[in-house]
């Protein structure tokens, strides 16, 4: 699979998948034996039951109101890049994460890494000036 095609595959999925809390939906993205590091000084999460149990732990915290990707940046080497923002509300107070995520695709089109760096505000916040760069 096209690099280009796994990446806009894979952030139309977490788009509705995040909205829904699916987990169920988001795995078949992945690799079976993935490393997904969901912030830069955390132990990374291997393989899909460790990155199933953080998504589940991370999604129970969380009730989502609306949830936006940018179209994908393709680099080199199966690498691709995104922008998101999530409108949640976290213990009854609205909060916004916004963020990107780094994803390296293997020939099939499945996440073998990826890292996300993320960062959240008090309140339902718009980014300044643009949502997404592109």
């Amino acid at each position: 699979m096209e690099t280009r095609e796994a990446a806009e595959r894979f952030v139309r999925v977490w788009e509705r998948a995040w909205a829904a809390h699916d987990v169920d939906a988001l795995l078949p993205l992945y690799a079976e034996e993935c490393v997904h590091r969901s912030m830069p000084f955390r132990r990374p999460h291997r393989g899909r039951a460790e990155l199933a149990d953080y998504l589940r732990w991370s999604f129970a915290r969380e009730r989502v109101t609306d949830v936006r990707f940018s179209a994908p940046v393709v680099g080199a080497d199966g690498v691709a890049v995104a922008e998101f923002r999530v409108l949640a509300e976290e213990e009854g107070a609205p909060s916004t994460l916004a963020g990107c995520v780094f994803v390296r695709f293997d020939e099939a089109g499945l996440a073998v890494a990826t890292r996300d760096y993320w960062h959240t505000a008090d309140g339902h916040e718009e980014p300044a000036g643009d949502l997404f760069l592109l």
